[in-house]
């Protein structure tokens, strides 16, 4: 499934996936996922990625282990491990890139680098927060196309909070939060 989150700025549309991921605590209710719980969970226990509109890399790590965090916090990487790498690199089409440390790249090719981690993590649920708000028009679709391909292909459940009607029509789904709370997701389609 894949929704995107809609809604007036200070909604609460933050909030949502901030208490999804577990970086702020509800104060009722339960956040379920395949009928767990998740709320007593502590943020890395849960089953998710999360990809802001900052790419939140490493500058001092290149391209290479600013992705290979997605497998090992210490980047004790074995030969599978660094092959993955690898292919995720090529799939963002940065995969001569590797060695570049953040500062030397684009804010197009920051994006990519971020992405291609949490495409790396590989966790059932992915959680986008205006991430490629900042990005142009034409990389703006290209990675909407790559998170299209990668959602079918893994079988993830993706929350995008955004505010552009053409990321918001190719979802699934449309959830609208306004005043703290979120409206029953209702299908996606032309806004």
């Amino acid at each position: 499934a894949r929704a995107a989150v809609l809604g007036p700025a200070g909604g609460g549309k933050s909030t949502l996936l901030s208490l999804i991921a577990g970086f702020e605590a509800p104060e009722g209710g339960r956040i379920l996922w395949n009928a767990t719980d998740l709320a007593p969970l502590p943020p890395g226990a849960r089953p998710l990625s999360i990809l802001f509109q900052e790419d939140n890399l490493f500058p001092h790590l290149s391209v290479f282990q600013n992705v290979g965090l997605g497998l090992d916090p210490r980047l004790r990487l074995g030969a599978d491990e660094k092959a993955q790498v690898e292919s995720v690199l090529d799939r963002v089409g940065l995969s001569e890139l590797g060695a570049r440390k953040p500062a030397a790249l684009s804010g197009g090719q920051r994006a990519r680098v971020a992405f291609a981690r949490v495409l790396l993590r590989a966790r059932p649920i992915l959680l986008l927060d205006e991430a490629f708000s900042s990005l142009g028009p034409a990389l703006k679709s290209e990675m909407v196309l790559l998170l299209d391909d990668f959602a079918g292909e893994a079988g993830i459940t993706i929350l995008m909070v955004t505010h552009d009607p053409e990321e918001a029509a190719r979802m699934d789904q449309i959830i609208v939060v306004d005043n703290g709370a979120a409206a029953p997701p209702e299908p996606a389609g032309p806004l």
